[in-house]
């Protein structure tokens, strides 16, 4: 190993000894006939191993979603490796009585408990069996947070098939690709929205058989498609015999769900998680967030995030069934402004958010309190500006109020997850007395791989690695920041069909390369600093590679010389863009004066410019009309509407490297473009 690479592993702060600690305990995860035979002698992982039932595997990685993996058991984390049916099962056992899942119905919530629910799953499975789910094949789900989307979820691992998410904010062509890669026998979507995508598209889809829609009435009745109550009626005909032949043939190293990411290049990869990546990490990462087993205290929370996406499936779907967590629905407006609504009634003990969901809960905050008369509104200000020093008992009772009317009078706990987050929402939201605690990891390590919580806490930092986990930093510079590199049990199977993309995120022992720069401090905790690959990240937790929308922007309007999409952490994606002009010779600057490409252009147009300054701050209203409508051309071709572009500029003056905009190679210096244009770009995003 290089000296500039340092390896890290959690360790138990109790006794100080390497990978002894006490959220990673073998006997926690140990199944119920080992829990019977008495848990006095701790078995070592060799033994652990022998005793579980995995399907044979040469190597830590595989492509095929038939394949099984070997897994990165040591003395950190030598739990007994289970599958999501023994992980409910031990849950049904403790937690069966309790409230699993909460709907609300017109003004009625309908709550479903840990044993109905267990039920529920097992009649889905059977509906997909007799639709004809093969091994292996996906059902594919597309629709907001319901129980149906868990039932379905389950289900679909329960009957042997592979769980792939779709977000409701795809295009027909989007949701075709995860479909088709996957292999889906059947797709489940909640309603006819979501229903004619599917449609549009499903004549190229080899593999469905099925299309089962869960909310709404059918408009009308066509092949193959069935309302829900049709589709658990389906499950009657198959016998409980014929699913646990299914269920027994599952092995913890095999997949069981697939989260479709974002690649730099367009298509999206298919993640695989195997049935030991999502117990172990349900089990592992929520300790770590200090998140209570039921039999301590329920822990309640509001499911609202996309499913599709791995911070929220790990969280709401399957840390709920490990811990036995209360998990409320929101209402599917949720984050046009019904989320407050429902957290008020649901009153969560804890609640993540992508940072875009702290933002808007900020700015409702401070609209609220610029709305205050004005007594109240200097009794708030004062109250959060005390509280970031001292908590006081008038200062508490006023922040109490202000919490209650959010829906967080239970909330102890406060996640933020999926993109990082300004500094100025945390201090924000410390003036309420509110620590958010960040997560840190990705898709490929079943989310969370660095957590904070009420132990392990530094502001503005993504918190310590998650005991069992280990990391290394490689390739550190002067200044300790290296590239973050993940180990454990979270650490995926391999990309779906992509044997290159899976051994480009491998290095050669295995380890997870992240793609970002990150630090840690000598208490260990990790701050991120920035991406090695130029992926944006939108404060909505959206990975958008910018290069095909900047390529789509310069095809579309021949006058655009440069073109870079802004987004990081941000609510919205906008562009920098500059004309095409001629160069002087001999400073190798950019001029004024438009290049004949630029000209003709205009001219087609009927307008008369020949300068870039005759065009800039909208003096060219045929030229601005032009830019708008090849924006427009571009944003109907997006995949989400978190891909589009929703303002933009054009500049004074052409990229150069004498500029500073662009290197030796007349690459772009994306870094150095985001300090010289700060003003224009904050521009974007003033309210």
């Amino acid at each position: 190993m290089s000296t500039s690479t340092q390896i890290h592993q959690q360790t138990d702060p109790t006794n100080n000894q390497l990978g002894q600690s006490l959220a990673c305990s073998p006997m926690t995860d140990l199944l119920q006939q080992d829990v019977e035979d008495g848990l006095s002698e701790k078995k070592s992982i060799e033994e652990v191993l022998a005793g579980a039932e995995l399907a044979p595997a040469q190597s830590l990685w595989t492509t095929e979603a038939s394949g099984s993996v070997q897994l990165r058991m040591d003395e950190l984390c030598p739990e007994q490796p289970i599958t999501v049916h023994q992980m409910f099962t031990n849950s049904v056992q403790k937690y069966g009585k309790l409230t699993a899942l909460a709907s609300k119905k017109g003004n009625k919530w309908e709550k479903v408990t840990f044993s109905e629910y267990y039920h529920l799953s097992r009649m889905a499975a059977k509906g997909f069996l007799k639709l004809g789910l093969e091994r292996f094949h996906s059902v594919a789900i597309l629709g907001f947070n319901s129980a149906e989307w868990f039932i379905a979820a389950v289900g679909a691992v329960f009957a042997g098939g592979i769980m792939a998410g779709i977000y409701t904010t795809n295009s027909p062509d989007a949701c075709l690709y995860v479909a088709n890669d996957s292999r889906a026998n059947v797709i489940v979507v909640e309603n006819q929205k979501q229903l004619d995508k599917i449609l549009e598209v499903k004549d190229k889809l080899p593999h469905l058989k099925a299309i089962v829609q869960y909310s709404g009435s059918l408009k009308e009745k066509l092949p193959n498609l069935y309302s829900w109550e049709e589709f658990m009626g389906l499950g009657l005909e198959v016998s409980d015999q014929e699913l646990d032949e299914v269920i027994c043939s599952q092995k913890a190293n095999q997949c069981c769900v697939l989260i479709y990411t974002s690649g730099t290049t367009g298509s999206p990869k298919g993640v695989m998680l195997s049935h030991d990546n999502i117990t172990w990490t349900a089990h592992h990462a929520s300790r770590a967030g200090d998140m209570q087993p039921a039999e301590i205290s329920q822990e309640s929370l509001v499911s609202y995030l996309p499913l599709s996406h791995i911070a929220a499936q790990i969280y709401d779907l399957w840390t709920g069934i490990q811990w036995g967590e209360q998990v409320s629905f929101a209402q599917p407006d949720a984050l046009k402004g019904s989320l407050v609504d429902t957290l008020r009634e649901a009153t969560p003990t804890a609640h993540m958010g992508v940072p875009r969901v702290w933002e808007k809960i900020m700015e409702k905050i401070k609209e609220g309190i610029s709305q205050c008369g004005y007594m109240k509104r200097k009794l708030v200000t004062w109250a959060m500006s005390v509280s970031l020093e001292a908590n006081q008992r008038l200062t508490n009772l006023v922040l109490q109020k202000l919490r209650a009317e959010l829906g967080f009078s239970n909330c102890v706990k406060f996640f933020s997850g999926a993109a990082p987050i300004g500094s100025e929402t945390l201090q924000f939201f410390l003036g309420l007395n509110i620590r958010l605690y960040e997560a840190y990891g990705m898709s490929e390590s079943s989310g969370p791989h660095f957590m904070s919580g009420p132990k392990a806490y530094q502001f503005s930092s993504c918190g310590k690695v998650v005991p069992g986990c280990q990391y290394k930093l490689v390739n550190v510079d002067g200044d300790g920041i290296g590239e973050v590199c993940f180990w454990g049990r979270n650490v995926f199977m391999g990309f779906l069909n992509m044997e290159d993309k899976t051994k480009e995120a491998l290095d050669e022992d295995g380890w997870l390369r992240s793609g970002d720069l990150g630090r840690v401090d000598e208490d260990g905790f990790l701050y991120i600093t920035g991406r090695i690959k130029e992926l944006i990240i939108t404060a909505g937790g959206e990975n958008i590679p910018p290069l095909p929308i900047e390529d789509a922007v310069k095809q579309e309007l021949p006058i655009i010389s440069n073109a870079m999409l802004i987004g990081d952490k941000r609510k919205f994606l906008s562009i920098l863009l500059t004309l095409k002009c001629t160069i002087n010779p001999e400073t190798t600057e950019p001029t004024d004066i438009l290049s004949l490409e630029a000209v003709e252009f205009c001219q087609r147009l009927g307008s008369q410019s020949t300068k870039v300054s005759d065009i800039i701050g909208g003096k060219d209203k045929l030229v601005y009309q032009s830019i708008e409508e090849g924006i427009a051309r571009v944003n109907s071709k997006a995949t989400s509407n978190a891909q589009r572009i929703q303002k933009w500029i054009i500049l004074g003056k052409d990229f150069s490297i004498v500029g500073g905009e662009l290197g030796p190679t007349m690459k772009l210096r994306r870094p150095a473009v985001l300090q010289i244009y700060l003003s224009e770009i904050e521009s974007f995003y003033r309210e």
